[in-house]
């Protein structure tokens, strides 16, 4: 089987995409599903921010498959234009609005805040009130125009299925030297 790279460009409208609950669906790209948003970061809160990373890597310690059922690829996470601006992007293998839900059922069951509660606007109801956390989300956007996969459509379970098997085969063969 041979895997090729491949990219897909994404229209800017969107009308033609099929709806989803809350909104239009981005189709699924090489690079899977994903998001990408930018917005303001509440005055003196960029600090705040940080530490929640460490505690999200701290949470990953205890449980590494703490943040499994988003069924992740990458999350990046960035501060810039003086800690004024947070850009945070996901990737992973289901829809939009699939992730968001989980992601809420996850945070609430886990007892956690999102990072997101330190950006201007973002509903202080969002483990109640998905629709506003959607909304938050959709509003502030930036959707892609092109995405590139050098492993098209394979979802995460399957880059790790490989990879066990590979280490599995790696193995097994120092075993026989």
């Amino acid at each position: 089987m041979e895997i090729r790279p491949q990219a897909v460009v994404i229209p800017k409208e969107t009308d033609h995409l099929e709806q989803g609950k809350y909104g239009p669906i981005f189709p699924k790209t090489p690079a899977c599903y994903g998001f990408t948003i930018i917005a303001k970061v509440k005055p003196g809160r960029a600090d705040t921010i940080r530490n929640y990373g460490n505690t999200l890597a701290k949470a990953l310690e205890a449980d590494p498959q703490f943040l499994a059922p988003l069924k992740l690829h990458y999350l990046r996470w960035v501060l810039f234009d003086d800690d004024t601006r947070f850009m945070y992007q996901g990737i992973f293998d289901t829809d939009f609005d699939k992730y968001t839900e989980d992601a809420i059922a996850l945070f609430t069951q886990a007892g956690l805040n999102t990072a997101f509660e330190n950006l201007e606007g973002f509903p202080e109801d969002w483990k109640t009130n998905p629709e506003a956390f959607i909304t938050f989300v959709r509003e502030h956007h930036c959707p892609s125009f092109i995405e590139y996969g050098e492993y098209p459509y394979f979802t995460a379970d399957e880059i790790k299925k490989a990879l066990k098997i590979k280490s599995s085969l790696s193995e097994m063969l120092d075993q026989l030297q």
